[in-house]
């Protein structure tokens, strides 16, 4: 297995877990599962059993931004609309690669549901809930965990609500990188797919 192993990032993610009771079992590949698909692939798993941690931030009361995660489930994207009811912010964007990596402490492509530098507010996409199992960025792109979908929940005290977009909105005009906020597995491996987490 990869020095990764005990890189300081999955620890983190690691300790998080233990926090709450709960004992992950983090593989570490030899090369990068940076897109949702590659995930999948690398895992034999179903692209649905991906956890993409896609980051958004809304302005806070001081000025500051205020981070907000996504998990959603590898083939959806977010509904911006949709999640901006949902977290009760107006005007919630995209977070930047930067923005990303500072308000989580992790790079895009292993951004963790948890673990997080800054608290969150967290919400999960309820097509996890259809799998015994799902995948997630474990810190790195090349580390990832699997964990059934309430204990995701209990881990990343994440509000469950329907945030995906309706596959009938898509279209040709949205292009590959339109749902995504800076987080774990990036969407299609685009360039302009900045952060999906596994």
């Amino acid at each position: 297995m990869p020095e990764t192993d005990n890189h300081p990032g999955i620890q983190r993610v690691l300790d998080a877990a233990a926090r709450k009771g709960v004992t992950l079992d983090v593989t570490v590949f030899e090369q990068s599962t940076h897109t949702a698909q590659d995930a999948a692939d690398a895992l034999g798993t179903e692209l649905g059993q991906i956890v993409k941690s896609l980051v958004f931030v809304a302005p806070g009361p001081d000025g500051e931004l205020e981070p907000i995660v996504c998990l959603v489930s590898g083939p959806n994207r977010v509904d911006l609309a949709r999640l901006a009811v949902v977290v009760g912010e107006r005007d919630i964007r995209r977070a930047t690669a930067r923005e990303a990596d500072e308000l989580t402490g992790f790079s895009i492509g292993g951004i963790p549901p948890f673990g997080h530098v800054r608290q969150a507010r967290v919400v999960m996409d309820p097509d996890l809930g259809v799998f015994p199992v799902v995948w997630a960025a474990a810190g790195l792109p090349t580390a990832v965990f699997p964990v059934p979908p309430a204990t995701l929940r209990t881990l990343a005290n994440a509000m469950v609500a329907p945030i995906r977009e309706e596959p009938a909105a898509e279209s040709t005009e949205a292009g590959p990188g339109n749902d995504i906020g800076e987080g774990g597995f990036v969407e299609d491996g685009h360039a302009t797919a900045q952060n999906a987490g596994v």
